[in-house]
This record gives C-alpha cells, sequence and structure tokens, in this order.
C-alpha cells in the first residue's frame, strides 16, 4: 500500500472515531439518561436572530425595488356571524318583502297566506352560502400546508422567495449546504442507529419472561430509542402540566398533524400504540416492539371490524398494568391550525379519557403530513432537512363521560378543551372528507332544517 493511501485510510479511521464519539456523548448517552446539554435550545435562537434579519431585509428590498410581497390571510376571507338558518331566512324575506317568517309585517298584524309556504328569496340564502363555502373553504384549506407570515430560508415555506439582494440569496445558499450537507446525514444517522437498537433490543427483551423486570427493561429500551428519534428530526418539544400525563390503563387521545406525533408523546411515556400491521420494514419494527411491549397491531380483514376493534382495546383498558394506549381520533393528518371531527369508538370503550394537545412552531419547519401529496420517505426527509422541528405538548387533566352524555357529545367535548388549549379552530368536519366526498347526511340535515322552519310556521297559522 502506497504512503497516499495508508495515509488516506489513517484520516478516515481518525474522521469515523471523531464522529462516532461526538455522536455518542452528545446525542446517544443524553437520550439514554433523558438529558439535554441545551445545544438544540441555542440553536434555535440563534435561528430565530437569522429569520428577524432575513424578513426585515425582505421587507426592505421588497420596497426598495417595488414589489409586492404575499401575505396569507389566517382569519378567513369572509367575515361571517353566527347566526341561524331560520335568522338569517327572516332577515331576507324582511328586507325582501317587508315581511317575516310568520306572514306578518313589522309594523302591521295579521297573517299572510303565502307567507308560509316557500319563498322565491330563500333561494338568494342557500346560494350565498354556497358561493361563501366555495370562496372561504373552512374545509379543504384544513390539508395544506399553513403559509408563514415572515420567511424561514426555506423555499418550500411561503411565496416569498425571490432575490431581494445578493447577501440574502448568499444566506439562503449557506443555510441549503448547512441543512443538506451537514444535518441530514447526521440526523440520518441517528434515525438508523434508534430505529436499529430498538428492533434488537426489543427482540432481546421478547425471550424475557412476563414480570416487572421486562416491563422495566421495555419503558426504558422504548424511552431511549423514540429520545434518539426526537433528535434525528432536531425536534425541540415543550411539555406543559405532566402531572396530568396519562396512567396505565387509560386512553390518551392527541389531535394529529403528523406521523412524528407518536414519537414526540412516547419520548416523554411509554404508550400502547394501535395500528395496521404492515410488511417491509414496518412491519419488522411492529413484531419487535410487540414482543417486549402489548402494543395492539390489526390485520387489514380485523380492523373492519368494529366489534372485534372494541373488544381488544376494551380488554386492554381493563388491565390496569398494561400501558395507556395513544389513539388520534381524527382518524388523518390536519395542518395543525384546526381539530376536526374525533371519531366516536374510542369514547365508547372507556369513561376516562386522557386529553394531549400538540402545537407545532411552524417556523422552523413544516410538520404537517399531507399525504396525499407526498410519500412516507419523501416526506420524512423533508423533515429531516429543515431547521428543527419545534413543538409544545399540553397534559389536559383527565375527562370522564358525564351522566346521561353519548360518546359523540363526550367526544365533541373532549375536542372542545384540545383545541382551546392548543389555540386551535375547533371544526364539526370530518377528516374524512380529505379523500372523499360530503356525506349525504350532511345535505339531508340543512334539507330537514329548512322543512321544519316551513311546516313550524305552517303549524303556527294554523294554531293562530
Amino acid at each position: 500500500m502506497s504512503p497516499f493511501n495508508s495515509l488516506l485510510c489513517m484520516l478516515l479511521g481518525i474522521s469515523f472515531t471523531v464522529w462516532f464519539t461526538l455522536l455518542l456523548v452528545f446525542i446517544v448517552v443524553p437520550a439514554i439518561f433523558g438529558l439535554s446539554f441545551g445545544i438544540r435550545t441555542l440553536y434555535m435562537k440563534v435561528l430565530l436572530k437569522v429569520f428577524e434579519w432575513a424578513t426585515l431585509r425582505i421587507e426592505r428590498g421588497a420596497k426598495e425595488k417595488k414589489h409586492l410581497l404575499y401575505k396569507p390571510n389566517t382569519n378567513g376571507i369572509i367575515a361571517k356571524k353566527p347566526t341561524s338558518l331560520e335568522e338569517e331566512l327572516k332577515e331576507i324575506r324582511r328586507n325582501g318583502s317587508g315581511r317575516d317568517l310568520d306572514g306578518s309585517s313589522p309594523t302591521v298584524q295579521g297573517p299572510s297566506p303565502s307567507s308560509s309556504e316557500f319563498a322565491v328569496s330563500d333561494i338568494f340564502y342557500f346560494c350565498r352560502r354556497g358561493v361563501e363555502s366555495i370562496v372561504d373553504d373552512e374545509v379543504t384549506k384544513r390539508f395544506t400546508a399553513e403559509e408563514l407570515e415572515s420567511w424561514n430560508l426555506l423555499t418550500r415555506s411561503n411565496y416569498n422567495f425571490q432575490h431581494i439582494s445578493a447577501r440574502l440569496t448568499a444566506l439562503w445558499g449557506l443555510g441549503l449546504l448547512i441543512r443538506y450537507c451537514c444535518l441530514l446525514p447526521l440526523r440520518l444517522t441517528l434515525a438508523i442507529t434508534g430505529v436499529t437498537l430498538l428492533v434488537v433490543f426489543t427482540t432481546i427483551i421478547g425471550f424475557l419472561p412476563n414480570g416487572r423486570m421486562k416491563n422495566f427493561l421495555s419503558e426504558k429500551v422504548h424511552l431511549m430509542c423514540y429520545r434518539i428519534c426526537v433528535r434525528a428530526l432536531t425536534a425541540i418539544i415543550t411539555y406543559h402540566h405532566s402531572e396530568n400525563k396519562p396512567k396505565n390503563g387509560g386512553i390518551c387521545v392527541a389531535n394529529h398533524t403528523s406521523p412524528i406525533d407518536v414519537i414526540i408523546l412516547a419520548s416523554d411515556g411509554c404508550y400502547a400504540m394501535v395500528g395496521q400491521t404492515h410488511g417491509g420494514l414496518m412491519g419488522i419494527i411492529q413484531r419487535s416492539m410487540v414482543k417486549a411491549c402489548p402494543h395492539i397491531w390489526f390485520e387489514r380483514s380485523e380492523i373492519k371490524d368494529r366489534h372485534l376493534v372494541a373488544k381488544r382495546l376494551s380488554d386492554h383498558v381493563e388491565d390496569k398494568n398494561k400501558l395507556p394506549i395513544l389513539i388520534f381520533p381524527e382518524g388523518t393528518c390536519i395542518n395543525n391550525t384546526s381539530v376536526m371531527m374525533f371519531k366516536k369508538g374510542s369514547f365508547e370503550i372507556a369513561s376516562t379519557i386522557y386529553p394531549v394537545a400538540i402545537k407545532y412552531d411552524p417556523r422552523f419547519g413544516e410538520a404537517f403530513w399531507n399525504s396525499s401529496k407526498f410519500g412516507m420517505v419523501s416526506y420524512l426527509l423533508r423533515m429531516m432537512s429543515s431547521w428543527a422541528i419545534v413543538c409544545s405538548v399540553w397534559y389536559l387533566p383527565p375527562m370522564s363521560r358525564q351522566e346521561g352524555e353519548d360518546a359523540v357529545q363526550f367526544a365533541n367535548r373532549v375536542k372542545a378543551a384540545i383545541a382551546r388549549q392548543g389555540g386551535l379552530v375547533d371544526l364539526l368536519w370530518d377528516g374524512g372528507l380529505k379523500r372523499s366526498k360530503v356525506k349525504d347526511t350532511f345535505k339531508e340535515e340543512q334539507q330537514k332544517l329548512y322543512s321544519k322552519i316551513l311546516v313550524g310556521t305552517h303549524e303556527d297559522r294554523g294554531r293562530s
């Protein structure tokens, strides 16, 4: 071997040793013991200073060049007052013909035979509401990434990326090199390390007999591996009200923005996961995890059987020695601005629910997974090539089902509490609208409501 090749091999060996030592000392070991050196927090503060300078430079440059900056409208396009169908119809009929729904004039008493029937002016209400829904669609925009008012040096963050100055473009290029040449390789290494350790250690623990020792080791291994995976995203998480953390034998429900919601919560406490069995790498991970911990995986044919799903979940909840179940009742990812309809299934099983609110800071990286646009691999690469993932987690006090309250009402009450704590919009719409059309029942509800108004007016006339 030539001296040059020997020197090259020695340098590569030294580089690998230094890289592995830094990885072990500053990331893996702190993850094992749940410690932090504050490096990520310092990194976040530096980024905020850079973003602030970049935003000011963009605004100043735009004024000099007379460019129009895009400003997202976060409060909706149309101002709406919370009025009922009956109130709006009254207003339209009053303005159009001077008569109310009961056929009377505001000044002259006495019924009018034609006023209790369908009025042509009623069409304007439904036309207006239809146009409002198209122009300011509060459902569809929940399935697209949230727009930022300021630029975070990511070209995918908003529409304000344009050449303003050489210094700003150079800063963006430097950030590109840092994210893809330094952070991405490090994060991929950490992700592979965390997943490998999870598969190996949970498989080994699976050979131990059931008991306290197995549960203890399983909990420590899961926490360690999830914390390594959290560092693979440079995730900076703030947990609030830890005294309300879910207890064994309970059900934890949270709003759903991203697949990493699981990692965010599981890095602070162990949960029993619920999901469909997969093949490939995900299948290997699932099979190894269930050996060490009683996770609940369903076959594709089983998950369609609601009674079987409810039975297995009920059996798990009744055993107070088992970990709390983690469920996302929305059933799909919503873009971190709102909470949509909770499926009632998990609220039929348990009388006590542990709500959790998760809110991401989109300035450092977009956590929302638009599954109709990005596959899992491309989504994770986008996450790992972002600056960081910053979020807050609130553990809310446990909520119990009240007397006379059905599962739907209970689910809506829990959802409202999560939305209120996380500063999210509380929507009644089903997240399934992301992939399917509006159910006929929604249309029928409006038709029934309108017909009740007409029938009710006619009955009032008859009694009078």
